[in-house]
């Protein structure tokens, strides 16, 4: 599992990264609020680890809004707070689990594999737009005003996660995370060669989005103002 760590203790976040890794996990780590919820909104991770308490944004905020942007990760929430109106308070706002400080690593173990056992799904399967586009990812197309393009399942998976994520910048390990799998393997140039075809879609149906190369990090779903 590809998993992000939010926790502001530095010593517990690189304990943490390396039992993770240690049992053939990968594993990400921030230590403010800012900086996890990029990170989170990413929607790269299989599973998020998260302190409720963070300088700059707390965890209940950032619980909030990754699922409001129809984020749905396992997220487990840790703290030192663990009276049962915190926990109820965790759990309502959209924690999966809720794990009290200080916690045996063995115990946080057992509760990652539970929660992997659970039946996953990439998305809801809301139709996205943006500009405009619509990407309907139950049928993998795309539609622009009357026309209409077909997706394989790999393309469909990558114009995903660029339809839950306009205007931002994916950096190619997220984008192999999320589409290839924290395992995958991919050989080089294919990211590249799925970037193209999407691009030739988004061409044939003249739409006004397009995919931009953001050098020395990956690429970002915006527009080209072509009318």
């Amino acid at each position: 599992m590809h998993i992000l760590i939010i926790e502001d203790d530095r010593d517990l976040c690189d304990a943490l990264k390396s039992q993770l890794l240690s049992r053939n996990h990968t594993a990400d780590c921030c230590h403010t609020g800012s900086e996890a919820l990029y990170h989170a909104m990413s929607g790269a991770y299989d599973l998020i680890l998260l302190d409720r308490m963070l300088p700059e944004i707390d965890g209940l905020s950032i619980l909030r809004s990754i699922r409001q942007n129809h984020i749905s990760a396992p997220v487990i929430l840790t703290t030192a707070l663990g009276s049962l109106d915190d926990r109820i308070k965790g759990l309502d706002c959209g924690a999966d689990d809720y794990l009290v400080k200080p916690y045996a690593i063995e115990e946080l173990l057992a509760r990652i594999r539970a929660l992997s056992r659970r039946p996953k799904d990439f998305s809801d399967h809301t139709c996205l737009s943006y500009l405009d586009i619509r990407f309907d990812p139950d049928t993998r197309t795309i539609t622009c005003r009357d026309k209409e393009e077909l997706l394989s399942k790999r393309k469909a998976l990558l114009m995903e996660f660029f339809m839950r994520n306009p205007d931002k910048t994916l950096t190619r390990e997220q984008i192999y995370s999320r589409v290839w799998g924290p395992d995958g393997t991919v050989e080089d140039g294919n990211l590249d060669t799925y970037i193209y075809f999407l691009r030739k879609h988004l061409l044939t149906l003249k739409s006004r989005a397009c995919i931009q190369t953001v050098h020395g990090m990956g690429y970002r779903l915006e527009g080209n103002h072509v009318s």
